[in-house]
């Protein structure tokens, strides 16, 4: 999980570096959980998983505005649910949402 830490000017590359670090590989059995909880994020193929990541880390809501605008993040659906059965995808934590995102660009939301 990302906790934010003030360190002057190196901030957000410090942190970019430490969200990239934790974005891992992980089976959908191992994320149901935080769906039905209702707080993973669908991050599109198409867009930078580590970068969406850090602007939500860093509350970028304008960054953010323009990424669901396009679409770029969504509230994981029923139909990224199923399609991702039995499948391993990018995830990384940064309280309270689960981003996560299918490179292979085969989900129902693929970008």
């Amino acid at each position: 999980m990302i906790e934010i830490e003030k360190d002057g000017g190196d901030e957000r590359e410090h942190l970019r570096t430490r969200i990239n670090g934790e974005t891992a590989r992980i089976d959908w059995r191992d994320l149901e959980r935080h769906f039905a909880r209702g707080i993973v994020l669908h991050v599109s193929a198409a867009a930078d998983l580590v970068e969406i990541a850090v602007a939500m880390a860093l509350d970028e809501q304008a960054t953010i505005a323009t990424a669901l605008e396009r679409g770029e993040i969504a509230p994981a659906s029923e139909d990224d649910a199923r399609a991702w059965q039995g499948r391993q995808l990018w995830a990384v934590v940064v309280a309270p949402w689960v981003l996560v995102q299918d490179r292979d660009g085969t989900g129902p939301a693929a970008g």
